[in-house]
């Protein structure tokens, strides 16, 4: 398949306000691209601890046994919450974080496939145990996506945008400016789902797509953006201001 082609997931738009890819209308909300998989490791570990209580001898091994597939059931489980959320403050011209996680990189740099032209990147990093569904970061037109084969480094690292498995999302913002989101595979995650496709409309509430197990989300925003996060910042997906665009309405950066 030749390159900056993406294959994509199959999304269907829903009705209720629920986010794209949530089940609707039970407490706990799981991302649809974990279903099969929870549901298969539920099999595989009661498969293994049934003979582990039949054959071995009771109670401390099979107690054991069933305690550390609780925890892994658990902690795969974590992957793949999926919480309801809507950005309640000014959206105009403002860019919000579009995943959990903690900030990295707040640089400038060059952003040579969609910007074409200097940019500030800025980065966040997601850890294991962070929600991993990406929110759309602002409002506007998505007019590119492309995706990258590459390595599996680190995402933690700085040359994980440019060498790692990578989809690239290009938006047009609602005042004309060009933002950059890039999907960044980590040592973990190996499979990158995005859900924008050309010509849709990028709303903050809506989810753009799922990286899985691990990963970081580069945003490259134009230059004279006023950057609203430092290094090391927590950050929650779809709630935690980035930046706010020229001519964003109803926000006064705050001053230092």
């Amino acid at each position: 398949m030749t390159e900056g082609l993406i294959k994509f997931e199959a999304s269907k738009r829903r009705a209720s306000p629920e986010p794209r890819g949530c089940v609707p209308r039970i407490v706990m909300k799981i991302h649809h691209e974990g279903t099969n998989i929870l549901v298969l490791l539920f099999i595989v570990l009661a498969a293994v601890n049934a003979p582990v209580w039949l054959f071995l001898p009771p109670p401390l091994l099979p107690t054991i046994c069933t305690a550390v597939s609780l925890l892994f059931y658990i902690f795969v489980f974590n992957f793949f919450r999926c919480p309801r959320r809507n950005y309640r403050g000014p959206r105009k011209d403002m860019v919000v974080s579009s995943v959990d996680g903690r900030v990295v990189v707040v640089e400038k740099t060059f952003e040579p496939e969609f910007i074409k032209g200097e940019a500030i990147q800025v980065s966040v990093f997601m850890s294991p145990l962070n929600v991993h569904a990406n929110w759309f970061p602002l409002n506007g037109e998505v007019v590119y996506v492309r995706h990258h084969a590459g390595r599996f480094l680190s995402a933690y690292l700085p040359k994980s945008s440019t060498e790692n498995e990578r989809s690239t999302i290009g938006i047009i913002a609602e005042n004309g400016q060009k933002v950059t989101v890039r999907q960044v595979a980590g040592a973990m995650a190996r499979r990158i789902v995005t859900y924008a496709r050309e010509g849709e409309k990028a709303d903050i509430d809506e989810h753009l797509g799922f990286i899985k197990f691990g990963s970081r989300v580069d945003l490259y925003l134009p230059v004279d953006a006023d950057i609203l996060v430092k290094l090391e910042q927590k950050t929650s997906g779809g709630l935690t201001p980035l930046a706010a665009l020229k001519g964003a309405d109803g926000w006064i950066p705050p001053t230092s």
